[in-house]
């Protein structure tokens, strides 16, 4: 045992050690977590996944690619592997390629699958079907949602009925396996802000939820919602955030979303998730449109930290 001569010198060796640590070590073991975390929604890519832009890129290699631009955690489109979707040998592949690069599988967005409102009972329960297998391979993959439409047709009414109806059925089922049915604002009366936060009401169910997008509020016959009221009112309900992007100007700046006002909002809402990177431009290429919406969001995070 040592004595209190040892003691004294051994404690204060200790002190001295951390009084001539680098500020650098020490202000390391102080970092406050980000507000947010950035991720990448795979229709950044869909030029270069479909082929119509150089270098082609495969699905399979989407996580790698993510990872390349600095980016941990991805959003999956079906479109991309629709085939694939009770392909467990493919799947697996993604997941083991996604967990190599140490990156992480958040969610699939599904298109293509019907109307989850649709006004004929039969193929709205069709359309639930339909969705199954995307609960299932999200599931596999780790992911904590599936993302989906709201489509309907009728009345305001009437389509906010169906759409929560069907909504409500898919996620029962998906509750099952601990995952979240997610609803963008992807127009139609889905990208009335008013109207989707009403169903959410209807729905009614902590599964349930929002993915709000900060263009998709075009409501046709070139209407548009106003995407800052939009974006707050979805927010109270959203389990993942879509940082839609088009064009920037000489600064850096989206000239469509005012990107500082629009990520207040969605913090004022209480949100530290992800917020998913969805460069759908066409003046850049989809490689450097990326890159400008990433450095973009890394500036805004950087300034509201500071308050």
């Amino acid at each position: 045992m040592p004595n209190r001569r040892e003691f004294l010198i051994g404690s204060g060796a200790a002190v001295a050690a951390a009084v001539l640590q680098p500020w650098s070590t020490l202000a390391a073991s102080q970092e406050v977590a980000p507000h947010f975390k950035i991720s990448l929604a795979q229709w950044s890519w869909h030029r270069r996944l479909s082929g119509q832009q150089e270098p082609k890129l495969d699905n399979l290699e989407f996580a790698q690619a993510a990872r390349s631009f600095g980016i941990g955690a991805v959003e999956y489109v079906n479109s991309f592997f629709k085939a694939r979707a009770k392909d467990e040998a493919y799947l697996g592949e993604m997941k083991t390629r996604a967990q190599g690069e140490g990156v992480k599988s958040l969610l699939i967005m599904v298109d293509g699958e019907g109307a989850l409102g649709d006004a004929d009972e039969k193929k709205r329960q069709q359309a639930i079907e339909n969705h199954h297998r995307w609960v299932d391979a999200a599931k596999f993959l780790g992911c904590h949602s599936i993302r989906v439409n709201a489509q309907s047709s009728g009345t305001y009414e009437e389509q906010l009925g169906r759409a929560a109806d069907g909504l409500h059925r898919l996620t029962e089922f998906a509750a099952k396996s601990d995952l979240n049915v997610i609803v963008e604002n992807h127009g139609g009366l889905s990208s009335n802000g008013k109207w989707l936060a009403a169903v959410m009401k209807q729905v009614d169910h902590p599964r349930c939820g929002t993915l709000p997008d900060f263009g998709n509020f075009h409501l046709g016959d070139g209407k548009w919602y106003d995407r800052y009221e939009g974006v707050r009112e979805l927010m109270p309900y959203a389990k993942a955030v879509s940082a839609k992007s088009h064009d920037f100007d000489s600064e850096g700046n989206e000239t469509k979303t005012d990107f500082r006002k629009m990520m207040r909002i969605v913090l004022d809402a209480g949100y530290r998730g992800h917020v998913g990177i969805e460069y759908e431009g066409g003046s850049l290429s989809e490689d450097e449109g990326i890159k400008k919406t990433k450095a973009l969001l890394e500036l805004v995070r950087k300034q509201l930290a500071k308050g």
